[in-house]
C-alpha cells in the first residue's frame, strides 16, 4: 500500500480509503468485520462512513463500532472520516420539518458529532467532514461548531463533501478571518465518465492545500465492466441500464482497451484517478471481500503517458481549468 498526507496536513492516510456505505445493507455484519480486517491487513488505514449510512440510519457506525471493541489495536491503526449534515437514528423521519435536526448549526453539528463517537465506541474522529452545505447556516457558526469539537478532542479536521469551487473558497476564507484551520479536504463526485471537477473543484483544493476524498470512482459500477457484466447484481438495475444505453459506444471501447491493457476495467478507472496529483484517494465501497481484494494491488498500477492520452480520447474532459476551459 502506498500513502499521501491528507491535503496540508501532516497525517497520512493510504491511497486507498475504504468506504463502508455497503455495511449493514448489501454486506451484513459478519461480512464487514472481514473486510475491515482485510483492509488492515492490506494496509488500508482510511476508513469513510457517515450517520446516515446503514439500512437504519447509524446502522453503519454501530457495525464499525462493534468492530473497534474488539480490540487489538485496531482503533490506533484506522483513520475515520465521518459525516454530519442529515438527518439519523431510527425516527428520522419524524423530524422533516424539524430545522434542528438537519443542516450545520452548531448545535447539529455538536450533537450528532457526539452520537457518532457513541455509535462507533471511541472518543475522537480524525476527520469530521461535512457531508452537503448549509446554505441556511453562515459559515461562522458552522465553524463555532467545529472549534468547540477540536477543542475538547473529538475531532481532530474538518472536510467538506460536495462543494463547489466557489463554496470551498468562502468557507476557507471564513475560516482565515476567524483564524481558524480551515478545510483539510473535500470530498467529491469523480471519475472518467464524469470529469467536471477538473473546472473548478480541482483548482480550489490546490489552491487551499487540501486533500481530495473521491466517491463513486466507477460511476455506480458503469466502469467495473457493466458490458461484460450488465446482467449480474445492480448492473442489471433499470438505472445502470439506462446509463449503459447512453454511454455504450464508450463503454465498450474502454472495456475493449482495458483487455488490451491486461487489467480489470474497475482497476483502471481507479489507477486513474491515482495518477492526478490533486487526489488523496478514491473510495472503495466493496460488497464482498473478493470485491476489496481485487482493488488493493491498484496503488501499483503504472499508467503510461500513452494510456493516459487514450483514455482521454475515450472520455474527454471539460476541457481543463475554468475559465481557460471556456473562455479565453
Amino acid at each position: 500500500m502506498r500513502y499521501a498526507h491528507l491535503g496540508k496536513t501532516g497525517m497520512k492516510v493510504s491511497r486507498l480509503c475504504l468506504g463502508t456505505m455497503n455495511f449493514g445493507g448489501l454486506a451484513d455484519e459478519k461480512a464487514s468485520f472481514k473486510m475491515m480486517d482485510e483492509a488492515l491487513e492490506a494496509g488500508i488505514n482510511f476508513f469513510d462512513t457517515a450517520d446516515a449510512y446503514g439500512t437504519e440510519r447509524g446502522e453503519t457506525e454501530n457495525i464499525i463500532g462493534r468492530w473497534l471493541a474488539q480490540g487489538g489495536g485496531r482503533r490506533d491503526a484506522v483513520i475515520l472520516a465521518a459525516k454530519v449534515f442529515g438527518h439519523c437514528g431510527p425516527h428520522y423521519e419524524r423530524y422533516e420539518e424539524n430545522s434542528f435536526n438537519d443542516g450545520l448549526s452548531k448545535y447539529k453539528i455538536i450533537k450528532h458529532c457526539e452520537g457518532s463517537l457513541k455509535r462507533m465506541r471511541t472518543d475522537h474522529i480524525e476527520l469530521l467532514q461535512m457531508h452537503h452545505i448549509d446554505r441556511d447556516c453562515a459559515h461562522e457558526e458552522m465553524w463555532e461548531g467545529m472549534d468547540v469539537l477540536q477543542q475538547q478532542g473529538k475531532i481532530v479536521y474538518v472536510g467538506s463533501c460536495n462543494y463547489a469551487g466557489w463554496d470551498i473558497a468562502d468557507c476557507c476564507w471564513t475560516a482565515k478571518t476567524m483564524r481558524k484551520q480551515g478545510l483539510s479536504s473535500e470530498q467529491s463526485l469523480y471519475n472518467l465518465s464524469n470529469r467536471t471537477l477538473e473546472l473548478e473543484v480541482i483548482p480550489a483544493c490546490r489552491r487551499f492545500g487540501m486533500g481530495l476524498i473521491i466517491y463513486s470512482p466507477l460511476a455506480g459500477g458503469l466502469l467495473g465492466g457493466a458490458v461484460e457484466k450488465q446482467k449480474e447484481g445492480r448492473r442489471a438495475s433499470e438505472g445502470m441500464q439506462a446509463a449503459l444505453a447512453k454511454h455504450r459506444p464508450q463503454i465498450e471501447a474502454y472495456e475493449t482497451f482495458c483487455a488490451e491493457l491486461g487489467e480489470s476495467p474497475a482497476n483502471i478507472a481507479l489507477a486513474w484517478l491515482l495518477h492526478n496529483p490533486a487526489i488523496t484517494a478514491p473510495i472503495i465501497g466493496p460488497r464482498t471481500l473478493e470485491q476489496l481484494k481485487e482493488s488493493e494491488r491498484v496503488p501499483e498500477i503504472a499508467l503510461s503517458e500513452e494510456t493516459l492520452r487514450k483514455l482521454d480520447e475515450i472520455f474527454p474532459g471539460p476541457g481543463g481549468e475554468a475559465p481557460q476551459a471556456y473562455a479565453w
